[in-house]
């Protein structure tokens, strides 16, 4: 697993910044004011930090953005990275100038001259996190990254405040190396055993072969992976860090790879389905970051892992299949896979742990990209506590999602002239109506919430807090709403 970036915080040094190696971090209030740490940079370059303040390059910089002064006189350091930061910067304006830094660092060793600023977790966290690379199939010899010291004037109180922001760190990495990885690395056998492997950080880990579900009759799962020589899993994990109450329960969807089965996509484009198990994948992210930081909470996340394959056995446009809740589905289009499993797994989650409120996360359908892009996930619930808790914790972690409409008439579009319903709806609407479909495996006293993250789970372009490639999008959101809201 690719690891964050360890962050060693210490006291203020400041007669050992003259001989600091790598690249020296200070930060400057945005109307120019200079704190001991800057100060003392200042002396040493002979007034040069001062002068770069009075440019017009300064006056330029956003709140939460670096410049590189290169090889200043009288330092060892091979430059000094000015961040424009106020002294009591916002939580966003604290992971940019993190994540800034990160892009600065560029191998070497960073020095982080912090003072008494405020939210040097915050820093921290922007900068593990834009610091993430996925280069586990590249053979050229990866250069290390460079070690990371951060003075600041309680370095104890810090590194303790720091510490859950670590763990956030960990589980999105997670996330993000599981939706990076290719097919053919990440089956459904070896995706099940990286979730077994959890179990060393106290979280319990189940995991449901095809017999077991066949038994419990998990068959709109089942006829998705029928197809792939992969055996389909469910996976449960659960962490009981809470008292005696129901658990909060997190479903994903895992299709390890897309093909679209029968009706299968176009040629073009369809190695990006590797990350078509995304919701799983910030599932495992959040129970990860929930047993790393010893959440006080109960929590179970479910995982459905198939693989999607034409083949001589796989399911056909036409085939009516009957789900475990017993409704009998129409497969017009095999490529409308996700919701199949998610049908399965959703409806077992409610029979077997009785949860006090449930989300779903899944890379469900193009429709969302034509509505959203890649700004913000799409979320359809019908609570509406649950979800403007979640559009609350979403916000403050800069994590974009916007609610989408859920209608009965969106129902007709679902009708089947010869089963319970179809599996899709039609052109129009693409993404409600695949809402509506999992809504019907939502029993009427749960609160559910559906996030559609096709747009947001990987993306073409670094974004502020990752590079291109997997986000772990949902993971920082999931983990305050369950702090905020379920945690003792």
């Amino acid at each position: 697993m690719t690891t964050p970036a360890e962050i060693q915080f210490k006291d203020v040094d400041l007669d050992a910044v003259a001989a600091a190696t790598g690249k020296v971090v200070v930060c400057v209030d945005t109307d120019g004011k200079l704190d001991a740490g800057a100060r003392k940079v200042n002396t040493l370059t002979r007034k040069a930090l001062a002068r770069f303040l009075k440019s017009e390059a300064f006056e330029k910089m956003t709140v939460g953005d670096v410049a590189s002064l290169g090889y200043p006189a009288g330092m060892a350091a091979v430059a000094v990275c000015v961040v424009k930061l106020g002294r009591r910067p916002s939580s966003q304006e604290a992971r940019k100038a993190g994540a800034q830094l990160a892009k600065a660092q560029a191998g070497k060793d960073l020095l982080i001259l912090g003072g008494t600023i405020a939210r040097a977790d915050e820093i921290a966290l922007g900068l593990a996190l834009r610091g993430y690379k996925f280069d586990a199939h590249k053979t050229a010899e990866t250069k290390p990254a460079g070690a990371v010291t951060y003075m600041v004037s309680k370095p104890e109180e810090v590194a303790k405040a720091a510490a859950p922001m670590a763990a956030i760190a960990e589980g999105v990495f997670f996330t993000r190396d599981l939706t990076n990885e290719p097919a053919n690395v990440l089956t459904t056998d070896d995706f099940a055993a990286r979730l077994a492997a959890m179990q060393e950080l106290g979280l319990e880990v189940e995991i449901l072969e095809e017999e077991a579900l066949a038994k419990l009759g998990m068959r709109t799962l089942l006829c998705v992976g029928q197809g792939s020589d992969s055996p389909s899993k469910v996976v449960v994990m659960s962490w009981n860090g809470g008292g005696k109450e129901a658990p909060f329960a997190l479903v994903g969807k895992g299709v390890v790879f897309d093909t679209g089965g029968i009706s299968i996509k176009p040629a073009g484009g369809m190695e990006d389905m590797t990350m078509d198990m995304g919701g799983a994948g910030v599932v495992a992210g959040v129970m990860r970051t929930l047993a790393l930081r010893k959440a006080k909470a109960n929590v179970v996340g479910l995982v459905g892992l198939v693989e999607n394959m034409p083949s001589g056995n796989a399911t056909r446009p036409g085939d009516v299949v009957k789900s475990m809740k017993g409704d009998t589905v129409e497969i017009i289009n095999t490529d409308a896979e996700g919701r199949l499993v998610l049908a399965d797994v959703l409806w077992y989650a409610q029979e077997r742990f009785k949860p006090v409120g449930m989300i779903n996360l899944a890379t469900l359908t193009g429709a969302i990209l034509v509505a959203l892009g890649h700004e913000n996930a799409g979320l359809f619930s019908n609570s509406d506590d649950l979800s403007d808790a979640f559009l609350k914790a979403a916000a403050a972690e800069g994590e974009g999602a916007w609610r989408m409409p859920m209608a009965p008439a969106y129902d007709d579009l679902l009708k089947s002239r010869i089963a319970d319903m179809k599996n899709v709806g039609g052109r129009m609407a693409g993404s409600i109506t695949a809402a509506q479909f999992l809504q019907r495996f939502v029993k009427k006293d749960v609160p559910w919430a559906h996030l559609d993250i096709a747009g947001t789970a990987s993306v073409k372009k670094e974004t502020a807090l990752a590079p291109a490639g997997a986000t772990g999008w949902g993971v920082m959101a999931l983990n305050r709403l369950i702090a905020d809201r379920y945690e003792k």
